[in-house]
This record gives structure tokens, sequence and C-alpha cells, in this order.
């Protein structure tokens, strides 16, 4: 495999380095936190700055928590544009608005440099057991391309069209994923305050139509109290906020995801942006005056 830079080892990127290590990629890495960026250098990757890596290294992945972040990163001064030539590939792992990866798109095929969104789902423990679902939007030789580093980041990679397309998918995906922690945040509210144990609730809904992938990862959570971050309040509050500037940009009423919005924007009021997502059923206890707890563990 061709020599490969990563710039991103947060929650997600840094499992994902180590995967990529694992299985023998050469892999030039980026961080502003110098303790994640130790943890992947004695992994085996080499630290490099922007203009090192883009000179040496044929693909450049990123995996940001915004766009404006991955826009400096690849346009600002000093930044990775300043040394990328014509054949090279960069693949954006980051959550970012459609218009974003567009527009980063544009700009590089201007200096003949390919470009793919592909946003991820699957929290940190896709990212460590490297099952994340990849969602991209580019061209097919672009993503070819890519497909050796998908495989070993993720379980599935799909194309699902033009530059944009992934970052479509992943808006509707958090769509999905957060109104659904939501409302399994309020029904276990409900349970408690009925006085049902929220864990058996859990327990006998879960092989019916009411069983998800969300409901089996966050009642468990939820019942033990457990909000150690896999996906932070702080990061979906961004992607929902770009869910709903992509809305109004394309005149979508969205009042379910408005309302959610406003949920996240209440626990931030109340400090709690750093808790996983599981957290939202602080905001359904603290309406109805119980905190949901079980004596039974998962």
């Amino acid at each position: 495999m061709t020599k490969v830079g990563l710039i991103g080892l947060g929650v997600m990127g840094k499992p994902m380095a180590k995967n990529l290590l694992g299985a023998g990629v050469c892999l030039m890495v980026n961080d502003l936190n110098r303790a994640a960026l130790d943890e992947v250098v004695a992994a085996g990757g080499i630290a490099a700055d922007y203009p090192e890596m883009a000179a040496a290294c044929d693909i450049i992945l990123t995996i940001l928590p915004n766009g404006a972040i991955v826009r400096e990163v690849l346009f600002g001064e000093g930044g990775i544009a300043t040394r990328l030539t014509a054949g090279k590939l960069v693949c954006d792992f980051s959550s970012v608005t459609p218009s974003e990866s567009r527009s980063f798109h544009d700009a590089l095929a201007e200096m003949g440099v390919g470009f793919v969104d592909a946003p991820v789902s699957g929290g940190e423990p896709g990212a460590i057991a490297g099952t994340l679902a990849i969602m991209c939007g580019g061209s097919q030789e672009d993503f070819d391309r890519l497909r050796e580093i998908f495989d070993i980041v993720g379980s599935s990679a799909l194309l699902i069209g033009p530059s944009g397309s992934g970052s479509v998918t992943k808006l509707a995906n958090q769509v999905i994923v957060n109104l659904n922690i939501a409302a399994v945040s309020e029904a276990l509210v409900l349970a408690c305050k009925a006085g049902a144990d929220p864990m058996k609730v859990y327990r006998a809904i879960r092989g019916g139509l009411a069983g998800s992938a969300v409901l089996d990862a966050k009642a468990p959570m939820i019942c033990a109290r457990n909000f150690r971050p896999g996906g932070k309040i702080s990061i979906n509050h961004k992607d929902i906020r770009n869910v709903l500037a992509t809305a109004h940009e394309l005149d979508v009423p969205m009042p379910f995801t408005a309302q959610l919005f406003e949920l996240q924007q209440t626990l931030k009021a109340h400090g709690c942006l750093d808790l996983d997502h599981a957290g939202y059923v602080r905001y359904f206890e603290e309406l109805a005056g119980i905190e949901v707890r079980s004596d039974e563990t998962v």
C-alpha cells in the first residue's frame, strides 16, 4: 500500500490510526493533542507536519471536529494544499455539511487532486473494532483507490453519489440516530416514573418492533448511569446544527430535528456537552423529576 497520512487523532481517529498501523500501513500522523500523537507514534506512526505529509503521502485522510477546521488544515497557511501535487487524493472522514464537502472537492480538483467525503458511523466502539459504516461521495475511481483503507477501518463502505453525497447521508444518519436516542430516553423516563425497572422494560421490548442498534447500545448505558463518551453530545450538537443549516438551504422543514437541537441547547446550558449522547436522558429526567436507574446489570 502507498504511504498514507492521517490528521486527527481524537476519539475516532486514534483507534482508526491504530487499526491502519496494525494492518501494516505506512502511516504519517498529525494532531494538536501531543499525548494522542505520542501514543500513535509509539504504535508505529510517523509524526509529520502538514507540508511534510502532503509531500510524502499519496493519500491524506482527515477526521476533524468540523468543516472550518478541515478547511484550515487543507487550505490555510502551511496547510496540506501547499504541497499537494496532481494525482494525490484526500479523503475526509469528518462530519461536515454537503456544501463544505463540495467546496473542498472543487478547490482540490483545480489542483488535479481527488477528494472523497467519507463520514463514518459506529462511534468509538466501531472505530476500535474496525467496523465503521462509511458513507462516500466522490468519483468511482477515487473511491476504488480508498477501498483497501475502508476495508481496514470499516465493515461497510458505499459510494452514494458525487461529491457531497457522503455528507448528506451522514446528516440523515444523525437525524435518525439522535432522535432515536431521545425517544429511548423519554420512554425510559416514563417507565421509571411509573415504577417499572427500566432495564427490564428494555429487555422486554428489544425483541419487538422497538428493537434497534440504538436501543441496544444506549438503554443499558442509561440504566447504568454510564455517560462516558463514545459519541459526545458536543459532536452531535454540531451535526444537528449542520442538518438544520442544510435543511434551511433546501427549504425542508424538520420540526422534530429542530426540537432535538433545542434539547441539545438545554444540555449545553447545563454543562453536559462532554457526556455521551445517552446523556439526552438528563433533559427528560429534569422535566419529570426522576432519575433513571436499574438494579439489573447488562
